[in-house]
Formats: structure tokens, sequence, C-alpha cells
């Protein structure tokens, strides 16, 4: 494996570092010493090995964490993906169930425009609702307070009062919201106009009708992969939306689910054995990742403790602050990527272990810890790339043009976040794509990768003569002004920095005032001179020979 460190590899100049010119033979064994010891910081695994023998655990832990955390994940998912289908499914089945006359994929268009229609459709909920033991092939049951079914809510919200003529273009209205409410038990709707009625719906004033009702499942299919089966509180939203008052009732039905522990289960013929190895398996990774936290972190201490030194000795011995950039090079960043990740990866375990006991069903939240401290386990795998030269030059030019990319992203996000606003505000109530801020953005950002330019054009509604020629204008300059200038400029900002860091290891001259510093200390990895600073720290003799003779030539050049 190539040496890699951007620091200190390749450089070696002849001219004394200036602030050592009048150091006395003690002080310059010291600055040795504490040159040999910040390039050993820099130096990868094997280079460490062969400097002092020491055996690259903290490279093997990682590559045996990158294997167990994505098992460990690959297992959640395919666990995880049993709760969505079964969320997804139930949300489809209760769709069928209460909705009249629904069809597969057409949530979106659900809509009542008579009022005889909606009478019919809140009627024929009831009954599915008093029938559900009878029509539905699930698992599904009613909801109990103690003893009792909890019964279904139906909620009208509708202005106070007021009185609204179109025809004489005349209106009264009280803008105070009310909501009346009424409550249907199972075992009391054996006929569904019976709750019905004494409704009375003010089509005019009304807002919405919402009915709310709480059903209970149990998720059955994870017996057959060795887990404890959860049970499901579907809380149903039926909506029926009247807020524009434009004569068309949008209808929706949305689903809460909570996921609890039952409270007494048995199952017959299965082994829990595949539980313990799997808790096993979590326990295992949660003690690997704490030993890689410690690792990482005694790493990053020692950096901050070089780089007090380095800092220290600059200060006192060549009268000079120590620039930001030097300091940051003694904080390695993949380190900290590591610890945020082995502490992402043990809290996701722990909920992992609680949700297959059973103690906690937060699928979510577990979620968004293992799937993160995941991607950044991976994301540190560069961090070995850099150690063969060719790729180390892709990774220091990421490192280096990030500052750059980040000017960039601000002054190139005023110009996206002017068209953004531009367009939501103008075209959005003739196109549906941008009827949002939120679908404005997305269509915005699909033209600058190319994607659904002709659908864009195309959808664009001709009602206004204006708007459509204006639409044009405004989608081809921000289509040129993004692709052919502002895209072109982020490469070039990528391929400047490379071909400059290029040229800058071709040309073997460093760069920085630490790799000068460092650039005195000629002593390869295999010189064994580390190994005589492992055991007997600055050996004396070692370096009063080194100091003796660089003395002597300084003099001489003088």
């Amino acid at each position: 494996m190539e040496e890699s460190s951007d620091v200190y590899d390749g450089y070696n100049i002849n001219d004394p570092n200036p602030c050592e010119d009048h150091q006395n033979l003690e002080d310059l064994v010291q600055v040795n010493c504490l040159r040999r010891r910040i390039k050993y910081y820099f130096m990868n695994p094997c280079e460490k090995y062969h400097a002092r023998g020491r055996k690259p655990w903290k490279l093997i832990l990682q590559i045996v964490k990158i294997a167990i955390i994505t098992i460990q994940l690959v297992s959640f998912g395919l666990s995880n993906q049993l709760v969505v289908t079964f969320k997804e499914e139930n949300l489809m089945t209760l769709q069928h169930l209460f909705l009249k006359d629904y069809a597969d994929g057409g949530m979106d268009t659900y809509a009542i425009y008579r009022q005889a229609d909606v009478y019919d459709h809140i009627e024929y909920i009831i009954a599915q609702y008093g029938q559900l033991h009878n029509n539905t092939v699930g698992n599904l049951e009613y909801d109990r307070n103690g003893s009792s079914y909890t019964p279904l809510t139906l909620c009208q919200t509708f202005y106070r009062n007021g009185s609204i003529n179109p025809g004489t273009e005349t209106f009264e209205i009280d803008a105070q919201v009310e909501t009346e409410c009424l409550e249907v038990y199972p075992i009391h709707s054996s006929s569904p106009r019976d709750p019905l009625h004494n409704l009375e719906l003010y089509f005019k004033r009304m807002l919405s009708v919402v009915i709310t009702f709480v059903l209970k499942g149990i998720n059955l299919q994870t017996v057959q992969y060795r887990e404890l089966p959860d049970c499901y509180d579907f809380t149903v939203l039926i909506t029926f939306n009247n807020h524009a008052h434009s004569g068309r009732i949008k209808v929706d039905l949305d689903t809460d689910v909570d996921i609890n522990e039952c409270n007494e289960w048995k199952i017959h013929g299965a082994s829990a054995r595949n539980l313990y190895l799997t808790v096993l398996f979590d326990c295992i990774i949660v003690i690997i990742c704490i030993t890689s936290f410690v690792l990482c972190t005694r790493s990053v201490v020692k950096g901050i403790l070089l780089m007090l030194e380095y800092v220290h000795h600059c200060n006192n011995h060549c009268g000079k602050d120590v620039p930001w950039s030097d300091k940051l090079e003694f904080v390695n960043g993949w380190y900290i990527l590591i610890i945020i990740s082995d502490i992402l990866t043990i809290t996701g375990s722990f909920l992992k272990i609680e949700i297959q006991t059973k103690v906690l069903t937060s699928y979510d939240v577990c979620s968004i810890f293992l799937g993160t401290g995941t991607m950044f386990v991976w994301i540190g795998v560069i961090r070995y790339m850099g150690y063969f030269r060719k790729y180390n030059i892709l990774i220091v030019t990421l490192r280096t043009a990030f500052p750059n990319v980040i000017r960039f992203i601000c002054c190139a996000g005023i110009i996206y976040l002017s068209y953004l606003l531009c367009g939501w505000i103008v075209i959005g109530p003739y196109h549906e794509k941008f009827r949002s801020l939120n679908t404005g953005s997305e269509c915005l950002f699909s033209l600058i990768n190319g994607d659904d330019m002709f659908p864009t054009f195309k959808n664009m509604k001709q009602k206004s003569s204006l708007v459509w020629i204006f639409s044009r204008v405004y989608i081809y300059t921000f289509v040129s002004l993004f692709i052919y200038m502002i895209l072109s400029l982020f490469i070039t900002i990528i391929t400047d920095t490379y071909y400059t860091l290029k040229q800058q290891q071709q040309s073997g001259g460093p760069t920085s005032e630490l790799q000068m510093f460092l650039s005195v200390c000629t002593d390869l990895p295999t010189s064994g001179v580390y190994r005589l600073d492992k055991t007997n720290g600055c050996l004396i003799s070692c370096c009063m020979n080194r100091c003796r003779r660089r003395h002597e030539r300084l003099t001489s050049e003088a």
C-alpha cells in the first residue's frame, strides 16, 4: 500500500527551518521528537505497522463492523418490510370496506357532487361499521373501553350562521366555526338511518364532515419468520372536505397506526431460539461499536494534544500563530464521522433489541438511527480508499473544493429561490406542478437534471395567453441558466481544484507551514526510529547524534 498522507508525503527540502536556526541542542532534540510523533500520527495503518509493529486493530475492527452492521440493517429491513406491507394493505382494505364504489388508485379523484350522495355515503360508512364482523376477511375488531365498544364519531364543522345568495350576489356570514358531533355504537347500528335521523348537513355553511373510529388488528405474518406478532390500533379518519365550497366535496380516508405490545400471547410449535440469537447478535454489535467509539475518541484526543503541542512550539520558538487550516489537519474528520455512526448504531441497536422483545414498537425511530448509522459507516470506507495515492487525490479534491462548493450553492440557491417564488405565484394557478412551493421546487429540481421537461411544457393550461407566454420564457430561461451556466460553473470549481492539487503533488513542494515542518523529518516507517521512540521515548543518544550533525552543518553554512 502506498503512502497516502497529503500532509507530509513526498516533501523533502534542504533549506533549514528559519525558526530553528538559533535553537540549542535540547530544543532541537524535542522538536525532532515532536516531528516524528506528528508524522507517525498521520501515517496510515500499514505504515504504523512498519514503523512500530502495531497491528491495525482499528482497521480490522472497522471492516468487521461494516459487515455486521450491514447484516443487521438488512435483517431489520426485512422485518420492517412486513410491518409496512401490513399497514399499506390494511389501508387498502379499509378504503374498500368503507368508501362506496371505491376503485384502487382513485383516491385523488374520489369526490361527491350531490347532497343525496353525501347522505348515502355517510349511511354506507355507518352500515359497514356495524357489519364489520360479517364483511371483513381480516382479523379486524372493534376497540373496547372496558367492557363496552368505543363509538364511531361523526362531527360536522360549519360557520355559525349566515345567509348566502349567489343569485343576487349577496351574503352575510359569521366567521365563527361550530362543531356538532354524534356517536354511533356498533351494537346500536342495526339500521344506518337511525343515528342519522336528526342529522342535518348545512351544505352552504359546511366546512367538513369527519368520521372517526378505532379498529384493532394483529399482524400474524411475522410468526412465519420466528418473530413475535404486533398488535395494531388503526384510528380511521374519513373526511368530507368542503372548504372550497366549489360544489365538489373531496372524500379522503386515512389511518393513524399505533403499534402496541400484545397483552397475552402463546405460540405453539415454534422455538424462541431465533429471537435469542438475534438479540445476542445485536449485543455483539453494541460491544463492537462501543470499542470503535473508544478507539476513535482516543485518536481524536491524541490529535488535539499534538495540535496543542505544535501550536505551543510555533508560538514559543517561531513567534507566530498557526493558521486554522493547519490546526484542522490534526482533527481527523473521518474519526468524527465514525464516532457519530457508532452513537447512532448503538442507539438503534438498543431500540431494535427492545422491538424484538416487544418492549417498544418504534420502528420508524429505529430505522432512522440504524439507517443513518449504516450510511455513515459506508461513507467512512472512503477513508481507506485514500490510502492509495490515485484515490487520495480524488478525496483531497472533494475536501478542498467543499468550501467553494458551499459558497457556490448559496449563490445558486438565491437564484433558484427567486425562480421558485415567481413560478409559484404566476404559474401556480394554471399548472399543477407549481400549485405549492413543495411541488414547484420538485419540478424545478427535475428540470435542472433534464427530467420531465416535455410534460412540464405540455401541462401548462392556455386559459391565459399572457401567462402561457410568460411560462415559456420562464422555463426556457431557467433551463438555460441552470443547465448551461450554473452547472458548468459547478463542474469548473471541481475540475480546477483537482488540477491544482495534482500539480502541487507533481511539483513535490510543501504548500503549508505544517508540511514544511514535517518535511525536515525524513525517517521512513521502516527505519526503526519509531520503534525506539516507542520503547524509550525520545532516545537521547540517537537524537543527540542527529542534531549534532545538523548543528555542525548549519554552523559551516553560516
